[in-house]
C-alpha cells in the first residue's frame, strides 16, 4: 500500500489531482473557522458546548463550523437537499425526466437548477438561523450585541452564510472535475472526520478508557464489514456470439455484468441524513415552537425514533438511487444490440426483467446491512450513556468515501501499469 501511495505521486497528472483536492480541503477547513460578522462568537461557543439533538447533527456535518458561526456554518447540506429534491422531481415532472434522458446536455440543465435551488435553501436557512439565535430558540443566549439586530446586519449575515454555501458548492464541483473522488462526498468526509478526536475524548470522559477501547474495536469490525459488503457483487454471465465486423469475423466471448450488493455506495447514508436534517431547517426558518419541539424530541439523533426513521430512509434511498444509476431496460437493449445474451434467458424484455429481479434481491440485504450498521453503534452508545454524534452513520460515510476515492486512485495507477492498493 505504501508503494501505491509513492507511485501515485510519481504520476504528474495524478499528483496534481491529489494536491488540488488537498488544497480544496484546506480551504474548506479554513472557512469553517472564519466567523461571520456582528455575532459574539464566545456566546455561541459557550452555549453550544454539550448541546445534543439537531444542533449536534448540524454541527457534525458542517465540520464544527456551526459552533464557530463560521462562513461555512450551513455546510454542504443545502446542496445535498436540493439534489435530492431535483432527483425526486425528475421522476414526477416530465420536463425534468426529458432532461435526464438527454445525456450530458440535460444533466447540465438539471445541475444549473440544482444550484439555483441550493441558493434559495441557503437564503431560507440562514435567515431562520439568524432569527432563531436572536430569539433563543436553540437554547442559546442572544449572541447579538445590544442594538445590533438590525435589518442591515441580518442581511449581512444571511448574505455571508449564503455565499459560504455557494462557495462550498463550487469547491465540491471543482473537486469532482479536477480532483480525485466525488467532491460532495469528499467535503462531507472532511467534516465528519474532523470531529473524530473530540468524540473520542467525549467517550473517554463519559464511559472510561475500557469502553473507549471496546468502541474502537467494534468500529474496526464495522469497517471490515463495510469494506467486505462494498466489494460484494453478483456476476451475471453474458455470452456474445460470433459476429462479422467489416470483413473480419469476431470470435464469441464470455463476460459478466458485475451487480454490486451495495450498488448505491455511500449515497443512501448521505441522502437519509440530509432528509433527517431537513425538518430542522424548516423549523428554524418558520420559527415554529411546535415543529421545533417535534424535531428536538421525535427526531433527536440520540433517540430510538430517529434511528428507526433513519434506517427506513436508508433502505428507501438504496432502492431509489440504485434505480437511478442502473437501468435494466437500457442494459438489456445494449446486450441485444451487440449480439449478446444471458444463458437461459431470452434477449429483450425477459433479460430486463431478470436483471431487475436480481437487482431487487441483492439490494435488500445490502440496504438492511447499511441500516443496521448506521443505528447499532448509536444504540450501543445510548446504552453506555454517551450522547451520540459520531456513530454508525459517520463511520459508513467515512469508510464508503475513503473506499470509493481509493478505487479511483487505483484505476488511475492500473491505467499506467502500476500496482494499486487492492492488487
Amino acid at each position: 500500500m505504501l508503494r501505491a501511495f509513492v507511485n501515485a505521486f510519481r504520476i504528474p497528472d495524478l499528483r496534481n489531482k491529489i494536491l488540488f483536492t488537498l488544497l480544496m480541503i484546506a480551504i474548506y477547513r479554513f472557512g469553517a473557522h472564519v466567523p461571520v460578522p456582528v455575532i459574539d462568537l464566545s456566546i455561541v461557543q459557550d452555549s453550544l458546548k454539550g448541546q445534543q439533538g439537531v444542533l449536534a447533527l448540524l454541527n457534525l456535518f458542517s465540520g464544527g463550523a456551526l459552533a464557530n458561526m463560521a462562513v461555512f456554518a450551513l455546510g454542504i447540506m443545502p446542496y445535498i437537499t436540493s439534489s435530492i429534491i431535483m432527483q425526486l422531481l425528475s421522476v414526477v415532472i416530465p420536463k425534468l425526466e426529458q432532461w435526464r434522458k438527454q445525456g450530458e446536455t440535460g444533466q447540465k440543465k438539471i445541475t444549473q437548477w440544482t444550484r439555483y435551488l441550493t441558493v434559495m435553501l441557503a437564503l431560507l436557512q440562514s435567515t431562520g438561523i439568524a432569527f432563531a439565535l436572536h430569539n433563543g430558540q436553540f437554547g442559546i443566549a442572544d449572541p447579538f450585541p445590544p442594538g445590533s439586530f438590525t435589518p442591515p446586519n441580518v442581511a449581512l449575515i444571511v448574505l455571508t452564510l449564503t455565499a459560504g454555501t455557494a462557495l462550498i458548492m463550487w469547491m465540491g464541483e471543482l473537486i469532482t472535475q479536477r480532483g480525485i473522488g466525488n467532491g460532495m462526498s469528499i467535503l462531507i468526509f472532511t467534516s465528519v472526520i474532523s470531529s473524530l478526536p473530540s468524540f473520542g475524548v467525549t467517550i473517554y470522559k463519559t464511559a472510561g478508557g475500557l469502553k473507549l477501547g471496546m468502541f474502537v474495536g467494534i468500529m474496526i469490525l464495522v469497517i471490515v464489514a463495510v469494506v467486505f459488503m462494498q466489494q460484494g457483487q453478483r456476476r451475471i454471465p453474458v455470452q456474445y456470439a460470433k459476429r462479422v465486423v467489416g470483413r473480419k469475423m469476431t470470435a464469441g466471448q464470455s463476460t459478466y455484468i458485475p451487480l454490486q450488493v451495495n450498488q448505491a455506495g455511500v449515497i443512501p447514508i448521505i441522502f437519509a441524513s440530509s432528509v433527517m436534517y431537513f425538518p430542522a431547517m424548516i423549523a428554524n426558518t418558520v420559527q415554529s415552537e411546535w415543529l421545533q419541539g417535534l424535531v428536538n424530541g421525535f427526531l433527536n439523533p440520540s433517540g430510538i425514533s430517529y434511528n428507526l426513521v433513519l434506517a427506513t430512509l436508508i433502505v428507501f434511498f438504496s432502492y431509489f438511487y440504485t434505480a437511478v444509476v442502473f437501468n435494466p431496460v437500457e442494459t438489456a437493449d445494449n446486450i441485444r444490440k451487440y449480439g449478446g445474451f444471458i444463458p437461459g434467458i431470452r434477449p429483450g424484455a425477459p433479460t430486463s426483467k431478470y436483471l431487475n429481479d436480481v437487482l431487487v434481491r441483492i439490494t435488500l440485504p445490502g440496504s438492511i446491512f447499511l441500516a443496521a450498521i448506521a443505528i447499532l453503534p448509536s444504540l450501543l452508545l445510548a446504552v453506555w450513556g454517551v450522547q451520540d454524534v459520531f456513530g454508525g452513520t459517520s463511520i459508513l460515510i467515512t469508510v464508503g468515501v475513503a473506499l470509493e476515492t481509493m478505487k479511483q486512485i487505483e484505476s488511475q495507477l492500473l491505467m499506467r501499469h502500476y500496482e494499486g492498493f487492492l492488487s
